[in-house]
């Protein structure tokens, strides 16, 4: 497993997100970042936390990818993180993402959990998802 299969479904994730027009028109822009940058505006989607793993058969390389992605708001309530969380989903779940390098051999989203950050002024929604993928043969 090479941590390239990582990255190359962190690229394709975040072209998936910043190519859809609806998307970026609730975030206000392309703001779909490993991490905010000081002073821009909600809303906003970031990376969080990501797990990788071998999932290798006998004949092929592979990994398996646990990993969150992030809606943020500063709207009182959840809804705005919420619809920007769905509309993430809707994009990203059962998607055929072309990756470099490595077969997306599938993309499920598997849950949503909202927070209330830095004494309940933002809201979070993290929304997790499973991807695998194989290596391409060299």
């Amino acid at each position: 497993m090479t941590m390239s299969a990582a990255l190359a479904v962190r690229k394709s994730v975040r072209a998936t997100l910043v190519g859809d027009a609806a998307l970026v028109s609730i975030l206000g822009g392309a703001n779909v970042f490993d991490e905010a940058p000081r002073g821009v505006a909600m809303p906003y989607v970031t990376f969080g936390d990501w797990q990788s793993r071998d999932w290798s058969t006998a004949s092929d390389e592979g990994a398996e990818h646990i990993f969150v992605v992030n809606a943020w708001s500063s709207q009182p309530g959840a809804r705005e993180a919420l619809i920007i969380a769905e509309r993430m989903r809707a994009l990203l779940h059962d998607q055929p993402l072309s990756l470099d390098n490595h077969r997306l051999v599938n993309l499920r989203f598997t849950q949503f959990e909202t927070k209330r950050e830095v004494n309940g002024r933002f809201n979070r929604v993290a929304a997790r998802f499973r991807a695998t993928t194989e290596q391409l043969p060299v």
